[in-house]
C-alpha cells in the first residue's frame, strides 16, 4: 500500500475514533446523575436533582426591605446575604417576591390585577441572576396574608381581588403565569409558595374572615396554571399545620380532591409538597414536630413535607442544630428557620449557621449533591434497602 494512502486511511480511522470518543463521551454525560444547580425534582416522598437526594437545608430570607421588589430593591445585600448562606451550608431560602402588594403589582379598587410593573421584574431579574452565582435554590412566596390585612391603604382592593372569580383569574393570569413563565428556565427557582399562612385570613378579623372556599380558589387555580406552564414545585406555606393539613378525611383544606373540586377536577389543580410552620405557641395542638414523624405529628404524608418556618433560636429545650437534626432523623424533607436576616425576634444568620452548617458538614452530599449517589448512609430515604 502506498506510503500516502496508509497515512490517508491512519488519519481517516484516527478521526474515527475520536468521534467515537465524544459520541461516548456524551452519551455518559447524558445519563450521569444530576448535581448540585440542576432541578429539583420530587421522587416519592423525597426531593432530589436527578438521582441524587437533596434535604433542604433551608432558612427564610423573607424580606430585606418590605416591598423591595419595585420598591428599594438593593441587589449588593442580596449578593451579599445570598454568598454568606451558601458559605453557612444553607442550599435553599424563603424570599417574599410581594409582602402586602402596595408595589409592584398593579392592582385597581375594584380588585382586578392588570400585571406587574418594569422595576418588579428588573428587581427579580436580578435576584435569580444572584441567585444562580451564589448557588442558592430560591422558594417565592407570591402573595401573604398580610395583602388581605386592614394595616395598609389598599387591603380592600386585596379583599375584592380574592372575593370575586374573574379577579382571583386575573391575578394568576397577569401575576401568577407571568412569573411562572418569566422563571421557569431557571432551576434556581426551585418551588413557588402561594401565600405565606393562608389560613389567617379565614381565621382572623384583621383579615376579613374570607372564607376558605375563596383560598383554596386561588390555590387550585394558581397551581393549575403553573403546573400547566412550567415544572416549577408548587406549594402553600400553612401556620397550623395540625389544624389544616391534617391526615383525617374533610381536614386537609389544601387536599388534592378538594383542589381539584375547586378547579373544575382540574388535575393540575395540586401541591407538589407540604410546607407547615411551627413555633411554641403550637405546642398544644400535636407536640414539637421536630422529634417525631411527620406520620405521628398527625399530618397526610403522601407528599415531602419540610418545616417552612420555625425559630432560628431553636424550639423550647431545644438547640436550633438540634431541630434541624431531629427534623432529618425523622423523615422531614427540610426545614427553614425564620430568618437568615434577623427581621425580628427570632434568630438570625449566626443562630442559624450553627445548624445548617452542622447538617452540612455531617452529610455534605445530602445537602450538595455532586453527581454520585451516596446516600446509602443517610438518614430518612424511603428507597428501598434504605432507613
Amino acid at each position: 500500500m502506498p506510503f500516502d494512502r496508509r497515512v490517508k486511511l491512519v488519519s481517516h480511522n484516527v478521526l474515527i475514533s475520536a468521534i467515537c470518543l465524544l459520541l461516548s463521551v456524551s452519551a455518559g454525560l447524558e445519563g450521569a446523575s444530576a448535581a448540585f444547580g440542576d432541578r429539583i425534582v420530587i421522587s416519592g416522598t423525597e426531593f432530589r436533582v436527578g438521582d441524587n437526594r437533596i434535604w433542604i437545608n433551608g432558612a427564610n430570607t423573607p424580606w430585606h426591605v418590605w416591598n423591595e421588589f419595585g420598591g428599594q430593591f438593593d441587589s449588593g445585600w442580596w449578593d451579599n446575604h445570598l454568598r454568606q448562606l451558601h458559605e453557612s451550608g444553607v442550599n435553599a431560602t424563603r424570599v417574599w417576591i410581594s409582602c402586602n402588594g402596595e408595589s409592584g403589582i398593579n392592582i385597581n379598587s375594584a380588585g382586578r390585577v392588570s400585571g406587574c410593573t418594569p422595576a418588579f421584574w428588573a428587581n427579580l431579574d436580578n435576584l435569580f441572576r444572584i441567585a444562580q452565582q451564589r448557588q442558592v435554590y430560591i422558594k417565592a412566596t407570591l402573595l401573604s396574608f398580610d395583602h388581605f390585612a386592614d394595616g395598609h391603604a389598599h387591603y380592600m382592593d386585596w379583599r375584592r381581588m380574592l372575593t370575586n372569580s374573574a379577579n382571583i383569574d386575573s391575578l394568576v393570569t397577569n401575576y401568577v403565569v407571568q412569573f411562572a413563565v418569566r422563571y421557569r428556565d431557571n432551576p434556581w427557582l426551585w418551588s413557588i409558595d402561594l401565600c405565606n399562612e393562608p389560613d389567617w385570613i379565614p381565621e382572623t378579623a384583621k383579615c376579613g374572615r374570607i372564607s376558605w372556599d375563596w383560598v383554596q380558589t386561588y390555590v387550585a387555580r394558581a397551581a393549575a396554571a403553573i403546573h400547566a406552564n412550567s415544572s416549577i414545585l408548587v406549594t402553600v406555606d400553612v401556620c397550623m399545620g395540625p389544624k389544616y393539613t391534617a391526615r383525617p378525611p374533610g381536614r386537609n383544606v389544601v387536599s388534592d380532591a378538594i383542589l381539584h373540586q375547586r378547579d373544575h377536577g382540574n388535575e393540575g389543580a395540586r401541591l407538589d409538597y407540604y410546607s407547615p410552620h411551627y413555633y411554641d405557641w403550637e405546642r398544644v395542638m400535636r407536640g414539637n414536630p421536630f422529634y417525631q414523624t411527620p406520620a405521628a405529628f398527625g399530618l397526610e404524608t403522601n407528599k415531602p413535607i419540610i418545616i417552612g418556618e420555625c425559630p432560628a433560636l431553636g424550639t423550647a429545650g431545644h438547640t436550633v442544630a438540634e431541630d434541624y437534626a431531629g427534623a432529618c432523623n425523622n423523615g422531614w424533607q427540610g426545614v427553614m428557620a425564620w430568618t437568615s436576616n434577623g427581621v425580628d425576634d427570632n434568630g438570625s444568620m449566626a443562630d442559624l449557621a450553627l445548624a445548617t452548617r452542622a447538617l452540612r458538614d455531617k452529610y455534605p452530599s445530602l445537602i450538595f449533591p455532586d453527581g454520585a449517589d451516596k446516600t446509602n448512609d443517610l438518614p430518612g430515604s424511603t428507597r428501598p434497602g434504605k432507613f
